[in-house]
């Protein structure tokens, strides 16, 4: 690599180590030369994120404005930003379908102006964009015996893990005006959103947040079988990441489902453990999901 796109490079992996610090643990585990493009994705995505929820101090349109301004930039393959130079440099690498990108930067799009989501259904176009297509942006540099086979389960991972950071993250997002709990839920389990705004965790919140656990766990569960599939080389990286965001919801339940007292974390303990199990563990051997 050329010495401008090296340091492209390195600008993404400060990104994924300061931001995304499970991942980044998992991502540790990958050989090396994977290592860079998926720190890659991480920084334009980080980057694309931070344009939405780091700049809420200026206007709608000047958010708007600046996120517009980024995904054109993308897409005339401005290679004067290093985080661009970097993603578009892996997107030729590995022949990544552009329509992910646009489809990601249209999520984003979507938080500047949608606060709420009235179904399920809902919810999970906008995670069409904003996770789903993130498992299909990674299979090809992880690899796997079975693309086909592989990708589903990639979606339905990328699925998870954005659902386990809105039960995690639920505090925050009100911080910033947002709810990612659909509507029908919590009319299903009796709450309101001025109940959440209370951030006061009630018998009625509780239930909401045990269902929404239950609702990532079966993507969990429909993504362990994509696992064994992926290359043998990419495969402890995955089954950490896999064991480490669900023990966020692990945590979710040993606090009695009350998101708003602390953060749901893993301890470091458990983080390393997991890790070096992961290492050892014989490739192509199953992954168990909690039910």
């Amino acid at each position: 690599m050329d010495t401008d796109l090296a340091a492209a490079y390195q600008r993404c992996r400060e990104l994924h180590k300061r931001h995304g610090r499970t991942y980044y643990l998992a991502t540790r585990l990958l050989p090396a030369w994977k290592r860079r493009h998926v720190h890659a994705l991480y920084g334009f995505t980080r980057h694309a994120d931070e344009i939405v929820d780091q700049t809420e101090a200026l206007p709608p349109a000047e958010r708007t404005a600046r996120l517009i301004d980024y995904s054109e930039r993308f897409l005339r393959a401005d290679t004067g930003d290093p985080i661009l130079y970097a993603v578009l440099h892996t997107i030729a690498v590995f022949d990544l379908d552009p329509a992910d990108f646009a489809s990601f930067l249209r999520s984003m799009a979507m938080d500047l102006t949608v606060t709420s989501y009235a179904t399920y259904d809902d919810l999970l176009g906008y995670m069409e964009g904003s996770a789903a297509v993130i498992g299909t942006m990674m299979l090809p540099i992880l690899g796997s015996s079975d693309p086909i086979g592989a990708r589903e389960p990639a979606r339905q991972l990328g699925l998870a893990f954005q659902l386990t950071n809105f039960i995690r993250d639920v505090a925050e997002d009100l911080d910033r005006g947002r709810t990612y709990l659909p509507d029908e839920h919590l009319a299903a389990f009796q709450v309101t959103r001025a109940e959440l705004e209370k951030r006061r965790p009630t018998r009625n919140i509780k239930a909401l947040i045990r269902y929404e656990v239950s609702k990532a766990r079966e993507h969990y569960t429909a993504a362990a079988p994509g696992i064994p599939l992926l290359s043998p080389a990419s495969q402890a990286c995955m089954r950490t990441a896999f064991q480490l965001y669900g023990g966020i919801l692990d945590e979710v339940v040993a606090a009695d489902y009350d998101v708003f007292t602390r953060r749901a974390t893993v301890p470091n303990r458990r983080r390393a453990a997991v890790a070096v199990k992961s290492l050892l563990t014989k490739r192509g051997t199953p992954i168990r999901a909690v039910a």
